[in-house]
């Protein structure tokens, strides 16, 4: 019998989050994600590509999935088929690089490139379905709980994952240490899956009749976006909390042009940051229920870690940079998601989370023009435009 905020629910839900950053810091778009693109390619362009591949596939589909989700009882039986495509993509990554690895650069890029949007593009639908879940087992109160505690988790998993993935770098050969990875970390990526798909869901009790098309349902939801000044001033400003993804993924390139990156130096940013993260978690962003404050104090955590960014030359600099990541960006998934959840009508619920997610995901290819800044104007530039880019957001954040 269902129960809300069932504590088996919330342990399920951690779970999923733990199992997951396990398996995707092994492509982490900060660190170990650029430099696996760099040793088939030299190109800064292309690793900003590929940042954005590893979360931009998700863009229009969540638009479509909502559009079927809104007359939906249940969602899970679509979350677990969105499981199985996820993690099959994400092994693919893994016999590719195992299989053709250097022996065919452009191959091997080409397959990583079909594997991270494949990841992506069915995250799209997930997105949808797992908020969905959520907003129907949790209430608002526990609803913040839970997810400080998943993040708390999920940044424990991430140190795990940087302490093994270290290893791997440090003692196998490129690219067969990036195979390895891949694999081994994509039937981790199961447990969670696994682990969520038996959450025990309700049925929705207001149902919104679907429109007869899509065209009419997308004509609806502008109508909808037109009406509501709340959810705009919200859209704008989570669109410009992406603005750090211009010179994220170039941040470790940068510290490899000031001292000599080791595979066990990887790890230990990636577990900085996750210390960030657990830190966030468990003495912030648990603790505030006022979800606007949250979204502040994530943009001035990424405008002062842009700051030391651009005097870092050494790898405690660069420590200090990944620790005010890691406190920055759970901090903004909280409080973007539990912003949305107040605002939209349950019938409604799944087209704000989509239109939501759709126009500032856009923001995920930010990477792909930071890339064409650092080609032609080099990082200085780069850093600069993407701390005015966040300040305007944290001024905007008076909106909502």
């Amino acid at each position: 019998m269902f129960k809300i905020n069932d504590p088996k629910a919330n342990i399920k839900n951690i779970m999923h989050g733990f199992f997951l950053a396990i398996a995707v810091t092994v492509a982490e778009p900060s660190t170990i994600l650029p430099l696996i693109v760099h040793h088939f390619s030299q190109s800064v362009v292309l690793v900003g590509v590929f940042a954005s591949l590893l979360k931009g596939g998700a863009i229009m589909v969540q638009l479509f999935a909502a559009f079927y989700a809104q007359e939906y009882i249940k969602v899970m039986p679509y979350m677990r088929m969105v499981f199985f495509f996820r993690w099959f993509s994400w092994f693919l990554i893994g016999l590719a690089i195992y299989f053709v690895g250097d022996s065919n650069k452009t191959l091997t890029l080409w397959l990583i490139g079909i594997g991270l949007f494949g990841f992506s593009f069915t995250a799209g639908f997930g997105a949808i379905y797992f908020k969905e879940i959520l907003a129907k087992v949790f209430s608002k109160d526990y609803r913040g709980r839970t997810m400080a505690n998943r993040q708390i988790f999920t940044a424990i998993g991430s140190i795990l994952s940087g302490g093994v993935a270290g290893y791997v770098l440090q003692n196998f050969e490129a690219p067969l240490n990036y195979a390895y990875l891949f694999m081994v970390s994509s039937f981790l990526m199961a447990i969670g899956f696994v682990a969520f798909g038996t959450i025990e869901e309700p049925e929705k009790q207001n149902i919104r009749e679907k429109e007869q098309s899509f065209i009419k349902f997308l004509k609806n939801s502008i109508v909808i976006l037109k009406e509501d000044k709340r959810l705009q001033n919200q859209i704008i400003v989570i669109f410009l909390g992406f603005s750090y993804l211009f010179s994220y993924p170039f941040i470790i390139l940068k510290a490899d042009t000031s001292f000599t990156l080791t595979g066990w130096m990887l790890g230990g940013f990636i577990t900085v940051q996750m210390i960030g993260s657990i830190i966030g978690s468990f003495f912030i962003w648990r603790k505030l229920k006022n979800y606007k404050l949250m979204m502040q104090l994530s943009f001035i955590f990424v405008i002062l870690a842009f700051v030391v960014a651009f005097f870092a030359n050494n790898p405690y600099s660069y420590a200090v940079v990944f620790f005010l990541f890691g406190l920055a960006m759970d901090g903004f998934s909280i409080s973007g998601m539990n912003l949305i959840f107040e605002i939209a009508p349950e019938d409604k619920r799944p087209i704000y989370t989509a239109l939501q997610s759709n126009i500032t995901s856009i923001g995920l290819f930010f990477p792909i023009l930071g890339g064409f800044i650092l080609k032609y104007l080099g990082y200085n530039v780069l850093y600069l435009f993407t701390i005015f880019m966040i300040s305007i957001g944290l001024y905007l954040t008076k909106r909502i």
